[in-house]
């Protein structure tokens, strides 16, 4: 899945670049960058760095890829854990995928951020690819869609848009609550369900909460999410959470002989799925780093038992202590600087901020530089898109979520 995929696109110097497909050049070079160096290595000692930056000459030809994202291979049913918060969302999924238009439409998914969401919707078109693959379908999430939409009338091709997403069999849209408060992708997209409805079509979204609370949704739209059925996808309970811990570690090969310590990572680490890949990650990391067994003791150490209690960590000190993280000050992340790196700790501030306290979008803007609900919530999207995808940003959360349940507050 990982491996074969890779080709070689061409050398320069000491360095080999090569080829792989977008959804998995990130993970392939997090995860076998050095295996492959060491490989190559061995045949060619010249060779002392690769890059997955790679073009081979026929996509160079072909310009661009297509900007409309497409589901992760990986997310598969097979992959995906069933516990008590997730099992009627996973069954109408599974319902969907095996009998299109027959069983929930339109089935809309509800959930905060890091549960399974993406992984349901890529579920479904992976298995009607597999199986049945005379279907039209099309996998996207909302900001592509916009962005496809607005380039459209830029270029007068609605045309053409109206063609690639109301004369399809099945439409998968992830987050789709990124729609709201654009009143011309409303509107169209208003005109593709009731297309697509109409039709006979099998319609399945995805959104961080209910229709009823995307409160700059138009009421024509949210009625129309709620006509199949809507499932929620609540947090996993502490079973579900060291199954799929387990299930990570089979995966990776990784050899963790003391079973209790997987069970501490799973009760330590409760908010969401991505967080708890994330904290395995950084424990196989400190094993790594330091030479040591991944055991108990060194879950305790990494993860103490004050990080589950966050109550006493206000938004201040969230703001404080990213700044100081990335090198800026609290009155800068409050400005309308863009810069890069500006931007980025703005953005892992509001993501921490939404994810410790629990504050409203409206809220989190008032903190920095009074910024209306809709950027609070594309930044949040952007970081949480990020996770365990980009090493930087992964890096910089894992940091930041450590030393804010630092027990170094009762020092104060």
């Amino acid at each position: 899945m990982w491996l074969a995929p890779l080709k070689p696109a061409t050398r320069r110097g000491n360095t080999l670049f090569l080829e792989a497909p977008e959804s998995i050049r990130a993970w392939a070079e997090k995860r076998y960058s050095g295996l492959i160096l060491h490989s190559i290595s061995k045949v060619e000692s010249s060779i002392t760095a690769i890059s997955f930056s790679g073009v081979s000459e026929t996509e160079a030809r072909r310009g661009p890829a297509n900007p409309t994202p497409g589901p992760n291979p990986t997310h598969l049913f097979d992959r995906f854990v069933i516990g008590p918060g997730n099992h009627l969302a996973h069954a109408a999924a599974l319902a969907v995928a095996e009998a299109p238009s027959e069983a929930y439409n339109p089935l809309f998914i509800h959930g905060a951020p890091g549960l399974g969401k993406t992984h349901l919707l890529g579920s479904i078109a992976n298995y009607l690819s597999k199986n049945v693959p005379d279907l039209e379908v099309r996998f996207t999430n909302a900001e592509a869609f916009t962005a496809e939409f607005v380039t459209a009338l830029r270029e007068n091709g609605t045309a053409a848009f109206k063609r690639r997403y109301r004369n399809i069999d099945v439409l998968l849209i992830d987050d789709i609550q990124f729609i709201a408060g654009k009143p011309r992708t409303e509107e169209e997209f208003f005109h593709t369900f009731n297309a697509l409805f109409e039709s006979g079509s099998q319609i399945v979204l995805s959104a961080d909460r209910v229709p009823t609370e995307i409160s700059t949704l138009t009421d024509r739209l949210s009625d129309r999410f709620e006509w199949g059925l809507t499932a929620e996808v609540q947090s996993p309970n502490l079973a579900t959470r060291l199954t799929v811990l387990r299930h990570l570690v089979a995966e990776a090969g990784l050899d963790v002989s003391d079973q209790d310590a997987l069970t501490l990572l799973a009760r330590r680490v409760e908010t969401n799925l991505r967080q708890l890949h994330g904290a395995l990650t950084r424990a196989v990391a400190e094993a790594s780093l330091h030479s040591s067994p991944l055991d108990a003791g060194l879950i305790s150490k990494i993860f103490p038992e004050r990080s589950l209690d966050s109550a006493h960590i206000t938004p201040e000190e969230i703001r404080e202590q990213t700044a100081s993280y990335f090198g800026t000050d609290v009155e800068t992340l409050e400005s309308p600087q863009r810069t890069r790196t500006v931007s980025t700790a703005r953005n892992v501030a509001m993501f921490l901020t939404r994810e410790i306290t629990g504050l409203s979008y409206p809220q989190i803007g008032m903190l920095y530089g009074s910024r209306d609900h809709s950027t609070v919530i594309s930044s949040i999207k952007r970081v949480s898109g990020q996770l365990s995808v980009d090493p930087t940003t992964t890096t910089a959360v894992d940091s930041l979520r450590a030393t804010l349940h630092s027990p170094r507050k009762e020092t104060r």
